[in-house]
């Protein structure tokens, strides 16, 4: 029953928030604590699981609606847990980084921000494609509501763009589903939505394509991929704080899971077809993200691009699809996710203390607030790829994983980690160097937000200097998604 808790709690504790008024902040955050302990019980349940092949930490299957072969089917292997893990811990992270934050409605907020984190949840469990489909559809509708309501100035504008991609996208995800329930039936006569079932069934190639082409729409979407990446800078942009943080390090990497879970295991061969242009589409996104980035002023809009091309390495990771690569990616997507909730956290800050995300308008805040600086520099770095944290390892696994398979593409995606330099010293110059022109006088880091930024900071030095019990709890599901279900 712990794999149903872990969704139900966010959800009962929405429920709860909505009433709460300010005390909805600390149930929202007894629910993610709750969460992470839960997900850490089933390690402890069974340390040595994650390590042998083809077991799960834990599996509920029901009986759902029989008639139609739906079940309610959920299990975490080595890939689930780790995302799950990165779930609640950003959880954490987001209900601390918006503590503060005065806003209307706040039971609301909180209600939206809990059942975005069950969605989540609910797509890294979630085996049977109808349940799945369920969670996908739970995650995006709160995180619109989160955006429109509680975002900046263009919130509309940004929310709209949201929905309309994830919507569109969507619906192309539950074509393909039901596209693959109906051909499943009339070749073995049983009727099902099971993942496991699904996984090794040999389709025609033709039929495969087509089905495939729904499902990787959706989940290029999420990532983003260039080019259905252009919701993506305003939906990061206008988004409150704690919004930023779930959409930038949670929500696109359901996109990355997706990638993971679906496209290779149940669409072989017309994954090997789309392995070319997938390449070159994650190459362009490198390059575009770090080159837009570049050009922005806007604090959080530069980091919303950075994402564009840190997240080009997943897609290039998994389409490389060998172990190498595949072992990068999974570090990249936990320490984009980590580095990214910490710079959309110190931008944050900077933004309630200053009114204002330009970065003309800053400069020189080293002198007044020394200690906020030197967070978001650190920050800075690990997006950088500096090696000694996550990213790097990440980074560079991709990189050599797709040397094997496509050198051309490798030596040119390195030009992004090149890139990456530029944009980091554009930032760390034009917001924390320079004179204090302006005299500001500002409050310094406080305590919670230390707290915070220390939590981030410990995972990516930890991911970046002993990435290896990630690897082992990663190796079986990886292992078990290149050689299919049998």
């Amino acid at each position: 029953m712990t794999l149903l808790w872990l969704i139900l709690i966010p959800i009962i504790a929405g429920v709860l928030s909505w009433r709460a008024g300010r005390s909805a902040r600390w149930i929202s955050l007894a629910a993610v604590l709750i969460g992470f302990v839960l997900g850490m019980s089933l390690w402890f349940r069974n340390p040595s699981a994650p390590f042998r092949q083809n077991v799960w930490l834990e599996e509920l299957d029901w009986s759902w609606i029989p008639g139609f072969g739906i079940r309610f089917h959920l299990a975490a292997d080595g890939l689930s847990w780790l995302l799950v893990m990165l779930t609640f811990f950003l959880g954490i992270v987001a209900v601390l980084a918006s503590w503060n934050e005065s806003r209307e409605q706040n039971g609301f907020f909180y209600l939206n921000l809990n059942w975005v984190l069950a969605g989540i949840t609910g797509v890294f469990l979630a085996f049977d494609l109808v349940l799945f489909y369920f969670a996908w559809v739970l995650m995006r509708v709160p995180m619109y509501f989160l955006l429109a309501v509680w975002g900046s100035e263009r919130r509309n504008r940004a929310a709209l763009k949201f929905f309309i991609f994830t919507q569109l996208s969507g619906l192309l995800m539950l074509i393909s589903i039901l596209s693959l329930h109906f051909v499943y039936l009339e070749i073995t006569g049983i009727s099902t939505f099971d993942y496991m079932r699904f996984a090794g069934t040999r389709l025609p190639p033709q039929t495969e394509a087509w089905i495939m082409i729904g499902f990787f729409i959706a989940f290029a979407v999420k990532l983003p991929m260039v080019p259905l990446h252009t919701w993506l800078p305003d939906a990061y942009t206008e988004s409150p704080t704690a919004g930023s943080i779930v959409i930038a390090g949670l929500m696109a990497k359901t996109g990355a899971y997706g990638l993971l879970r679906f496209i290779h295991p149940l669409f072989p061969g017309a994954a090997q077809l789309i392995a070319p242009a997938a390449i070159v589409l994650g190459v362009v996104g490198i390059l575009y993200g770090a080159l837009l980035a570049f050009a922005q002023s806007d604090f959080k809009r530069l980091v919303a691009y950075t994402s564009i091309s840190h997240l080009g390495f997943v897609l290039l990771g998994i389409f490389a699809w060998n172990p190498l690569a595949l072992q990068g990616v999974i570090i990249q997507i936990i320490s984009h996710g980590l580095s990214i909730a910490g710079l959309f956290l110190v931008a944050g800050a900077i933004e309630q203390r200053l009114g204002t995300r330009d970065m003309r308008a800053m400069g020189g805040l080293w002198s007044t607030v020394p200690a906020l600086s030197g967070t978001g520099v650190f920050f800075v770095m690990a997006t950088l790829a500096l090696p000694g944290l996550g990213n790097f390892i990440g980074e560079f696994l991709v990189l050599l994983g797709t040397f094997q398979v496509n050198r051309t593409a490798a030596i040119i995606a390195s030009v992004g980690i090149l890139a990456s330099t530029v944009y980091g010293v554009k930032l760390i110059q034009d917001a924390f160097h320079g004179p204090n022109t302006r005299g500001w006088r500002l409050p310094d880091i406080g305590f919670r937000e230390a707290v915070v930024a220390a939590m981030l900071m410990a995972s990516l030095a930890w991911l970046g200097l002993y990435p290896q019990p990630v690897f082992n709890t990663f190796r079986p599901a990886m292992n078990y998604l290149r050689g299919g279900a049998k």
